[in-house]
């Protein structure tokens, strides 16, 4: 496949090279897409674009087995079907159905060069700003995506640009972290924003904060992807979570002082939605490019010659029972057709209906 369909409101693109593979990057954005949506938060910038340009081929190394049911939904598209996937990482599910067309795409160009090398049609390209016509693919899907996204309406616009991008009938499967894990000691490894950072914060669902007690170094855990299998997801409300980020970095700052995790009838706990997930990139691996020397400099990653690696710090915002309903309610285009929990993940499948 030699041509991607281009939406007009976005057609200018920039060919320039990442290593020694060429990509395209959009250089436009869209008229009708509010600026600070569109615009990409400093967290973002730092705790998720650049660790994965950084950790690119370790991760890569790690990203091999599908998900059953992101396996079925795609081998249950029709011969000849277009599939956009938005945030494509790897590429593990471009081509799974051979059957199909597939088109990726994802921020982290060190990924899309991956892609690339393997023979996937991909591009660089922004979750919330696809760079498709509209009504160009038969389905499209977001694996692990939205969660990297730090303000709701970001990951409202997200989910907006995958149905605009499929026809009317087209179906859109979207998968998200949960708060509510199958391993709830998983959680004690991951990091709550601290609460200086939780102070830039606005409107109801601020994060809450672990009481510091004595340091402890992050420990390396397993993606929710290798958790078990989960159970069908029950219909019930949830607290809103509706937040704004401060974009003014220099006030975010990692608590170094975590305590173990507290019961989780303790409030506090049970409503924290924010969180670095850290990432152990392997000392042997950690000069490729120069990426890490650049993140040690600047503080973005840390050493732990205990376990031998480089730290880094992925923001996540995990979902709550509910939320990505709540999240998709007011598209006037779409409706929701399924909805199901499974390995640690809340998912749902869209249909376009206009």
């Amino acid at each position: 496949m030699n041509e991607v369909g281009i939406d007009s409101a976005s057609s200018l693109h920039t060919s320039e090279s990442v290593g020694e593979v060429p990509v395209l990057r959009p250089v436009s954005v869209r008229a009708k897409c509010s600026s600070n949506v569109q615009s990409t938060p400093e967290i973002e910038k730092k705790y998720v674009h650049g660790v994965y340009d950084a950790i690119a081929p370790h991760f890569s190394s790690t990203r091999f087995a599908k998900w059953p049911k992101v396996s079925a939904f795609l081998n249950s598209l029709s011969p000849g079907s277009l599939i956009l996937d938005a945030g494509c990482g790897n590429g593990k599910y471009l081509g799974l159905n051979p059957d199909c067309f597939f088109i990726g795409c994802d921020i982290s160009a060190a990924l899309i060069n991956i892609c690339t090398d393997r023979g996937h049609e991909v591009l660089v390209a922004d979750a919330v700003n696809l760079p498709y016509r509209t009504g160009y693919g038969d389905a499209a899907i977001s694996i692990a995506v939205l969660h990297h996204l730090s303000t709701e309406d970001r990951r409202r616009k997200a989910v907006e640009e995958l149905v605009r991008v499929v026809k009317k009938g087209g179906s859109v499967l979207i998968t998200v972290w949960a708060r509510e894990q199958e391993d709830r000691s998983l959680i004690e490894k991951w990091t709550p924003l601290n609460q200086r950072y939780v102070e830039e914060w606005i409107g109801p669902g601020s994060p809450r904060v672990r009481n510091p007690s004595s340091p402890r170094i992050l420990e390396s855990i397993p993606e929710a992807e290798e958790n078990g299998a989960g159970e069908r997801l029950k219909d019930r409300h949830a607290n809103s979570s509706k937040v704004k980020l401060d974009e003014v970095m220099n006030s975010i700052s990692l608590d170094e002082g975590n305590s173990s995790a507290p019961t989780g009838s303790e409030k506090g706990y049970a409503e924290q939605q924010e969180y670095f997930v850290p990432w152990h990139l392997p000392y042997h691996r950690a000069e490729v490019s120069g990426a890490s020397a650049v993140a040690l400099a600047s503080g973005l990653a840390k050493k732990d010659d205990k376990k031998g690696s480089v730290v880094y710090n992925r923001y996540y915002h995990v979902f709550s029972e509910g939320e990505l309903e709540r999240l998709v309610s007011g598209l006037d285009n779409a409706i929701l057709v399924d909805r199901f929990y499974d390995k640690s993940n809340w998912c749902i499948i869209l249909e376009k209906t206009s």
